[in-house]
């Protein structure tokens, strides 16, 4: 394998693993890869998370650009200057799920990924599609395709989808132990457990706020490294990649009670959820849920026509076969957002993923930091 990557893609500077199925092994490679990587300038974080911080980036030398007098023209275009600033700090950017679902992110890739390309920067990164599929019915995605054509001319694709998800074959599971389902005496099971885990921490249970980013992430009941949290202080409330990413380095066990069913209505929740789940797995961080559901009926595709997403399409000005092909982009993209989900909840649930997650005895480096 390794005589296939080096003498085969080298030439390259990208190398992406794709494939619709999950639990195929692309993350595997990717991290199987970015190990063997011997120099300290090389990155590994989930896309979601280097796109919020790139917008941070861009936003941060707006606001640092004198302010020019009226009536003389002037534009600054801070995407290159921020690429600039990437690759000089770093020359392998690994990134997990790269895929593209906001406009804002469409619209600015192909200079981002030029710039950091001629600058010498390898990039390797795991997709549920190939290069010509990205953000495939996405609005406005004529101004997206010169990104694809970057793409084809720095990057090799290699499909990796062997249609099974190895997560779920074989693996010897923790049983209901980490994933509970609304049983008479499912609350008290995770009282008891997060009791027992708690006696070990030699710490006092309670509130503790997190600061990210300026702002306070306040969570009611903790001790040491181990949050009981419920889904609506999680997932109900304006949280993102980077309170997550801040939860992941803070602790390695997390309670998260009362998942309801995720249907249409619950669309943003469920977003965040899902980017929960991916950064917590990252991560390696433990989870013990309870939840409405069973795993595989936790994600339901229905619910009605999302009034919002209408509601945006009306004051775009857009209906008829756009309204159509956004819905559907967005449709496709949860539902392979859902499968990844499952799939490694799956695996959250196997004694090795929490014997690996026990930070008891080690020093936890963060992954996708900032």
């Amino acid at each position: 394998h390794n005589t296939i990557c080096y003498d085969e893609y080298m030439f390259r500077s990208c190398l992406s693993f794709w494939g619709e199925t999950p639990g195929t092994g692309k993350t595997m490679l990717m991290d199987m890869f970015y190990s063997h990587v011997d120099n300290g300038r090389k990155k590994r974080v989930h896309f979601n998370s280097f796109m919020l911080d790139i917008h941070k980036r861009i936003h941060r030398r707006k606001q640092s650009t004198p302010q020019r007098r009226l009536g003389k023209m002037f534009t600054y275009d801070p995407i290159s200057p921020v690429a600039m600033e990437i690759s000089n700090e770093t020359c392998v950017l690994c990134f997990d799920e790269f895929q593209v679902t906001d406009i804002a992110d469409a619209m600015i890739l192909k200079q981002l990924f030029q710039t950091l390309f001629r600058t010498g920067v390898v990039v390797v990164a795991t997709s549920n599609r190939p290069p010509d599929d990205l953000y495939k019915n996405g609005l406005q995605r004529d101004a997206f395709l010169p990104f694809i054509n970057v793409l084809k001319e720095y990057c090799q694709p290699m499909g990796v989808d062997s249609g099974v998800d190895y997560r779920r074959l074989d693996l010897p599971s923790a049983g209901k132990l980490y994933y509970l389902t609304r049983e008479p005496d499912a609350e008290a099971f995770m009282d008891t457990l997060f009791h027992e885990l708690a006696v070990r921490q030699n710490n006092v249970t309670g509130p503790r706020v997190l600061t990210v980013q300026g702002r306070e992430l306040r969570l009611e009941k903790t001790c040491g490294n181990i949050a009981d949290c419920t889904f609506k202080e999680l997932c109900d409330r304006p949280v993102g990649a980077s309170d997550y990413l801040e939860m992941a380095q803070a602790f390695d066990t997390v309670f998260i009670r009362h998942v309801p069913m995720l249907t249409l209505t619950l669309k943003d929740q469920a977003r965040r959820f899902i980017t929960l789940i991916d950064n917590f797995y990252d991560n390696k961080v433990r989870v013990v849920l309870l939840a409405d559901a069973p795993l595989d009926r936790l994600f339901v595709h229905s619910g009605g026509e999302d009034n919002r997403d209408r509601m945006l399409l009306d004051d775009l000005g857009l209906s008829g076969d756009v309204g159509d092909h956004l819905s559907l982009f967005t449709a496709e993209e949860e539902i392979f957002a859902f499968q990844r989900t499952i799939s490694r909840l799956t695996e959250m649930q196997t004694e090795m993923y929490w014997t690996q997650g026990d930070r008891s005895n080690t020093t936890h480096t963060q992954r996708g930091s900032q």
